[in-house]
């Protein structure tokens, strides 16, 4: 897959999302290099391995030119080799809301207690209906970039805050 994603980022209100979940899975990601809004990542959700490469965002962070490719787990597992300091651990819950589908992370480790919903859009001003448990929108936000949390993780956040 590869093309403009177009998404917009929300702080999740309480754990209901649980409830209205269809699916879930449990992801891993570390990042090869990730610096002035580019990102190389390698992901592993459950017994699938993925390469993303994410360009910057010229729009406040709504949009971003991304790459992604299929790779077999031992590809992933020899990349892992080659990634910055800090793997994202979290589970993601997938949410039907309208037409759309929320992907709702729970994060582990070091970001345990933040809990963030995403939805992919087809343009920047497309509507959508937001569930319940959507709180604040933190689009364009960097603390809440999964490449910054690696480095300045939530657990650092609550002790400052």
């Amino acid at each position: 897959m590869s093309g403009m994603e177009i998404e917009r980022k929300f702080l999740v209100k309480d754990s209901s999302f649980k409830k209205q979940a269809f699916a879930n899975s449990h992801i891993c990601q570390g990042y090869i290099c990730s610096g002035h809004g580019h990102t190389v990542r390698v992901r592993r959700r459950d017994d699938e391995a993925f390469l993303t490469i994410k360009g910057p965002s010229l729009d406040g962070g709504l949009s971003r030119y991304e790459f992604e490719k299929a790779i077999s787990l031992d590809e992933a597992r020899q990349l892992f080799q080659l990634c910055e300091p800090g793997i994202i651990d979290k589970t993601r819950y997938l949410v039907a809301s309208g037409s759309h589908t929320f992907e709702v992370d729970e994060f582990h480790g070091d970001n345990d207690g933040l809990v963030m919903a995403e939805v992919e859009l087809g343009t920047a001003d497309e509507e959508f209906v937001k569930p319940d448990f959507i709180g604040q929108e933190v689009t364009g936000d960097r603390r809440y970039y999964n490449s910054h949390l690696r480095t300045h993780p939530y657990c650092e956040w609550k002790q400052e805050g």
